[in-house]
């Protein structure tokens, strides 16, 4: 009797266990996911500026077509990307063509008195800061989530269930800049 007493809780204990387990790993999985969505948030806010900002310039500069086909190119090409991979090299395509654009725009002094160009370029910076400290909570949140599937014993658990580890949002440095525009 007394060993029947000690297997069911045993059992128990580890089914509570696996219980907690698994909900840890769904918990920790869900919040990669909200992470991921921040970023989208800011991504597409990021996205919606730019043709205004491409419209603004394009009042004062109207010879640098080049530009604005690249940085409309590169944004179009940021909202399509699908993997981790293609956003990393999407969003650096689009922070190099802005800060060509930006460049474009220093020539004009007339434009950068414009309230209209200085305000989209305040909401742009605002909003890469965004992009960047949802970044940052993402990968940490992935981080943890990915030491959770190497460790054991939770890794038993992850394989049994199908846990996959996620793949860091990471730009290179150069993606990670803000766009700056001198005002002098």
């Amino acid at each position: 009797m007394e060993i029947l007493l000690v297997c069911i809780v045993i059992l128990f204990a580890i089914s509570g266990w696996l219980i907690l387990t698994y909900n840890s790993l769904i918990r920790s999985r869900n919040r990669a996911e909200e992470g991921w969505s921040d970023i989208e948030v800011q991504l597409k806010r990021r996205y919606d500026l730019i043709p205004n900002l491409v419209q603004t310039v394009k009042a004062y500069a109207t010879h640098e077509e080049g530009v604005f086909t690249k940085v409309t190119q590169a944004r179009s090409q940021a909202m399509q990307a699908k993997s981790m991979e293609d956003h990393t090299q999407a969003e650096n395509t689009l922070t190099q063509t802005l800060k060509s654009l930006f460049a474009v725009a220093e020539n004009y002094p007339s434009l950068q008195a414009v309230g209209n160009y200085l305000h989209l370029q305040q909401e742009l910076t605002d909003a890469e800061d965004k992009i960047q400290a949802a970044r940052r909570f993402y990968n940490s949140i992935v981080r943890d989530f990915n030491i959770k599937l190497q460790v054991f014993p939770t890794n038993l658990i992850a394989n049994t269930f199908g846990f996959q580890k996620r793949d860091f949002f990471d730009a290179p440095d150069e993606a990670q800049e803000t766009p700056h525009v001198n005002f002098s």
